[in-house]
């Protein structure tokens, strides 16, 4: 357990942020399953527009720290290739 005041404050402090960054992260998450949930239909009209929305999302959690940049950037090129490959 934490003995000094400053030690106290980080864990209040880092579970705020734990709360927070969970849900940038399941916002994330969901972005991308649309994503996936229209490529399983094949709907490339859906998964196009899917695949907009989920981008900045994407960019925006590594901006926030909750995503490491190559993450994002695989993650996003995957499913580009996969919504192209759709034709």
């Amino acid at each position: 357990m934490a003995n000094t005041p400053q030690a106290k404050k980080r864990i209040r402090r880092n579970d705020r942020r734990a709360e927070v960054n969970g849900a940038r992260v399941g916002r994330i998450r969901t972005f991308v399953k649309k994503v996936e949930a229209a490529l399983t239909a094949g709907d490339k009209a859906a998964a196009t527009a899917a695949l907009t929305d989920a981008q900045p999302e994407m960019a925006r959690g590594v901006a926030k720290g909750v995503l490491h940049k190559n993450t994002a950037a695989r993650k996003f090129s995957r499913l580009a290739k996969r919504v192209a490959a759709l034709g």
